[in-house]
């Protein structure tokens, strides 16, 4: 029957011959492996022809690579289904195969369409699980508890959620404990395990059910072997190979060996395995498709799991682990968006900040990782900038404050492959920094002093701007307002003065000088400003004399013997300079033998000589005193003022006095007369040595009059008012002479009698308008009794 269906085939194609893509096909479900799903005829005369599967979608390997064979001269092509395909249009109802044909340089490549339709009546168990004789699955009696012994692989468990039952009886002794199958398909081993059940075969009947009225049956046979007596192992091994990607197919990968007697080795992960395989009796693994990972990523790294057992005993196996990395064959290096950075940032540039990222692929391995690296030229060894994966970033404060310290960062990034041989690309990268204008100027508030004498430019000093952006200083100077007398340069912060100063009219200028810098960033019109106070102290240059008022004093005094009197005060001023008020006296003139002393301003006559030297009559003394201004201001400039004192000796009495003062300036005036009524005011000691005296002399005088009182009593007599008259004047006499002891006074007189009168006769009483104190005074003398 079969010879029959090929040779109708062959037929069909001797009638038939396809030269064009694509195909469209449909297939049952139920068709199984080894079914013949598409033919096709080429001509190709000159050249071996290939047949190539590229790829399949959805990945699957239900799929044979298809086969070539030449039949009379033609080229006929077949695509069929692989031994592990499991159709089911419930999970996939539609695969789309790409075909290539090459028949020397002409290649022609289109899809094969095929469409799985559904089949009620397929029964989904199939292969040796639903043959009567079943599944054999042999397991060592020392297999670890629940483990997984078997997969049962039919299309559409997942999907259709079917539900997998053992079906068949379990029970004791024969079976030490129920094998479990779960949804997936997974058979498990007891909890009990299979220690000591060596030799025995355990039937499970297995019910697989799809859905309502769908269900097929199916049998696995677990038979248990004993541990063997001999043991097989691998050699030693690398778990790790590598090879190149454009190995062709069924080229070697390594050879692995094993120990043991006729020994076989298969691959059982994965499978199927669609790109290596490994011959059974010499362990050579080797490709079986091109493994071109630009078109399958997925073949850059297989792991295989291989198995060696002895041909006789299968169950005496052991197990290799192998990983198969597939390496990529450089040939172009990486391209890079931008291939050139040039940029321009300012110094500002906070730290953190992106210029660029970098975008590199490699042609030979698109997606692969790259490595970046960046390399300084100038300055070598900045740390100004940092690459941080694809990312350059500001590392650290660009400043160009400091002198060379704002230029160009010339680097490059240099992107390497992980390819063999190593294939590299280099970014050149160019950062110019710019200068910004970040500070603004400042200066000291500074004080200069000038003497009011100063003429015109006249240097006071400078005012020194500083500014920490580069270049340093570079600064203009400007005052802001203020007086035009002064004027400052703009460049080099020097005052000038313009005009005349005068220390009475203003002492004290204040300028606002304005500084304004220029040149220190890339915008020539960004500027920044600043300003300070300048304190500008005219000092005082002596110019004017002073002058008292008045120039020329007369003065007539009375001089007791032992006694100091106040003479006069010179008042002298500045006229021009009234805040001025330190000055100094001397007596320069006329001061014979040292009678007269100033304490300050004041005139003091010192009547402390005794002997003959006590003057008997009027006698005057012309005193020049010396005024000179007094303090730090020079040169000290000095006016003579002229006092007459006539000095008339004082004896002690109550006799007032009544001063006479002329006053004569210094040209020829009218002769000015005041009139000054003095007073005497004692010390403080001299009051309570006054009062303590008194005190006494009152108590005398009361125990006096208390005796002439008894005295009188006794003798019982009236007294005649002569004896009265002798008794008042008495005691009157007895209290102005008291009085005139307690006066002593320090008075000045303008004239003097040229006689003292004693008489003890007063025609007058008034009030002193200093102190306030009544007395009483004779016209004629001037004399005084106070009351």
């Amino acid at each position: 029957m079969a010879l029959l269906r090929i040779l109708a085939l062959l037929l069909a194609l001797t009638v038939s011959e396809l030269h064009c893509l694509p195909w469209f096909i449909n297939v049952s479900e139920s068709q199984g492996p080894g079914t013949i799903l598409q033919s096709f005829s080429f001509n190709c005369t000159s050249h071996m022809p290939t047949l190539q599967l590229v790829h399949v979608q959805p990945p699957t390997t239900f799929f044979n690579p298809p086969s070539l064979t030449r039949w009379q001269g033609i080229y006929v092509g077949m695509v069929t289904l692989s031994s592990s395909a499991r159709l089911d249009a419930l999970s996939v109802n539609h695969y789309k195969l790409q075909l290539r044909f090459t028949c020397g340089n002409h290649v022609m490549e289109g899809p094969l369409s095929v469409d799985v339709r559904r089949d009620p009546g397929h029964s989904a168990c199939a292969g040796r699980f639903a043959s009567p004789a079943g599944e054999i699955i042999q397991v060592l009696e020392t297999v670890t508890p629940g483990a997984r012994l078997y997969t049962l692989l039919l299309p559409g468990l997942e999907v259709q959620r079917a539900q997998i039952n053992i079906i068949s009886a379990q029970d004791p002794p024969y079976f030490p404990g129920p094998f479990s199958i779960n949804g997936q398909g997974w058979l498990l081993v007891p909890s009990q395990g299979l220690k000591g059940q060596a030799e025995k075969v355990f039937q499970l009947q297995i019910l697989v059910t799809f859905g309502q009225n769908r269900s097929c049956l199916g049998m696995l046979k677990v038979k248990v072997l004993p541990v063997p007596s001999s043991l097989i192992s691998f050699l030693k091994q690398a778990s790790n190979i590598t090879i190149l990607e454009d190995l062709p197919p069924g080229g070697k990968v390594v050879q692995v060996r094993a120990r043991g007697f006729d020994v076989r080795y298969e691959i059982l992960s994965p499978v199927p395995c669609p790109l290596f395989s490994i011959g059974r009796a010499d362990g050579v693994i080797r490709t079986t498709a091109p493994l071109e990972l630009a078109q399958a990523p997925g073949a850059a790294v297989t792991r295989l799991r291989v198995k060696a057992y002895e041909r006789l005993r299968p169950w005496v196996s052991v197990e290799l682990e192998l990983t198969v990395n597939v390496r990529s064959v450089n040939r172009w290096p990486p391209r890079c968006l931008p291939a050139m950075l040039v940029t321009q940032i300012p110094e500002t540039t906070p730290v953190g900040t992106v210029l660029n990222t970098f975008t590199c692929a490699d042609p030979d391995s698109p997606g692969s990782i790259l490595d970046y690296q960046l390399q300084f030229h100038s300055p070598p060894g900045s740390a100004s900038l940092c690459l941080r994966d694809r990312v350059l970033e500001v590392n650290a404060t660009l400043d160009c404050d400091a002198r060379g310290a704002c230029f160009q960062h010339a680097a490059s990034i240099l992107v390497l492959d992980g390819g063999q041989p190593l294939m590299t690309t280099e970014v050149p990268v160019l950062v110019m920094v710019t200068p910004v204008n970040e500070f603004s100027p400042a200066c000291v508030p500074h004080k200069f002093r000038i003497r009011e004498d100063a003429g015109p430019h006249t240097l006071l000093g400078s005012v020194v701007g500083m500014d920490k952006d580069y270049p340093h200083n570079n600064i203009e100077y400007y005052i802001s307002g203020g007086p035009t007398i002064f004027s400052v340069d703009r460049l080099s912060g020097e005052v000038h003065l313009l005009g005349s100063l005068d220390y009475e009219l203003q002492t004290l200028y204040r300028l606002n000088v304005l500084l304004i810098d220029h040149g220190q960033d890339q915008d020539p019109t960004h500027h920044r400003s600043g300003s300070c106070t300048i304190t500008i102290e005219v000092e005082d240059v002596n110019d004017h004399a002073p002058e008292c008022q008045p120039p020329f004093q007369e003065l007539t005094i009375y001089a007791l013997l032992g006694h100091s009197v106040e003479v006069t005060k010179v008042s002298c001023w500045v006229p021009q300079e009234p805040q001025r008020l330190a000055f100094s006296y001397s007596i320069v003139g006329g001061n014979s033998q040292s009678r007269f002393s100033l304490q300050g301003a004041t005139l003091v006559y010192n009547n402390i000589l005794l002997g003959p030297l006590w003057p008997e009559q009027f006698y005057t003394y012309e005193l020049l005193i010396r005024v000179a201004d007094a303090g730090p201001s020079i040169p000290h400039l000095s006016t003579t003022a002229t006092v007459s004192v006539h000095l008339i000796p004082w004896s002690a009495s109550t006799v007032a006095t009544r001063t006479h003062r002329s006053t004569v300036p210094s040209v020829m005036t009218p002769l000015l007369v005041t009139d000054t009524e003095a007073f005497w005011q004692p010390e403080p000691w001299f009051v309570v040595v006054l009062t303590v005296t008194s005190a006494l002399f009152v108590l005398a005088l009361g125990w006096l009059l208390l005796r002439l009182f008894q005295g009188l009593v006794q003798m019982h007599q009236t007294p005649s008012k002569p004896a009265q008259a002798l008794l008042l004047n008495g005691i009157q006499g007895t209290e102005e002479s008291i009085q005139g002891f307690m006066e002593a006074p320090r008075m000045e007189m303008s004239q003097a009698p040229s006689s003292v009168d004693l008489s003890l006769h007063f025609d007058g009483r008034a009030q002193d308008s200093r102190t306030g104190r009544d007395y009483l005074f004779n016209t004629l003398t001037g004399a005084r009794r106070w009351l």
